[in-house]
């Protein structure tokens, strides 16, 4: 009877290890050869199955817990830098505080179905976000390479702590609206950093 019993635990390891399909080999270990076991043994073996069972099951879900923690998680948060002379304008570092879901905001046309996508600006519109102030490049005077070097030390520190926070730097990207001259006056230069967090 132990040396069945050692054999019956022995192969659902293995197989546990090998192709993941315990259960099935005990069950039918149980059905082909309950037969050859007093009632004692054979709930001894019953016993045994259903922690094997349990265990799978409890396997199971730790594996699918693991699955969606390990769900990559993206964020973007932008800065917007004046390049309007004599320092008019504003610039910032914009970091978003609440979650959308673009499908919220998303509508889809085809041949038979093409009305215009009705979400409301109110809807999608960011009431709770972050906003670091950053200088202008220029003042009155024209480039001051001080506020420049402001600016890479503040957004320096915003990097830094959003790495301390797990999240890394995937993707820089950036813009650039010059001004136009006379009867412009308008003129920014933005970067969008994208994160990633496992």
């Amino acid at each position: 009877m132990a040396v069945i019993l050692f054999r019956c635990r022995l192969n659902y390891f293995n197989e546990f290890q090998g192709n993941l399909k315990p259960v099935l080999f005990i069950n039918s270990f149980i059905f082909e050869n309950r037969t050859r076991f007093s009632n004692a043994q054979n709930k001894i073996i019953q016993q045994t199955f259903k922690k094997m069972k349990k265990l799978s099951i409890i396997l199971s879900l730790f594996l699918c817990a693991f699955l969606e923690s390990n769900a990559q998680q993206f964020k973007v948060i932008t800065s917007v830098e004046s390049i309007v002379p004599s320092g008019m304008g504003r610039s910032r570092i914009i970091d978003a505080q609440e979650d959308k879901d673009f499908e919220d905001f998303t509508s889809e046309q085809t041949d038979e179905d093409n009305t215009r996508n009705k979400s409301k600006r109110s809807e999608i519109r960011v009431k709770n976000f972050e906003e670091t102030k950053l200088l202008n490049f220029y003042n009155i005077a024209g480039i001051r390479f001080q506020n420049i070097a402001a600016n890479d030390a503040v957004i320096s520190s915003k990097l830094s702590a959003l790495a301390a926070e797990g999240w890394e730097l995937a993707f820089v990207t950036s813009a650039v609206e010059a001004d136009a001259g006379q009867n412009d006056g308008q003129g920014i230069f933005i970067t969008r950093y994208v994160f990633k967090k496992d």
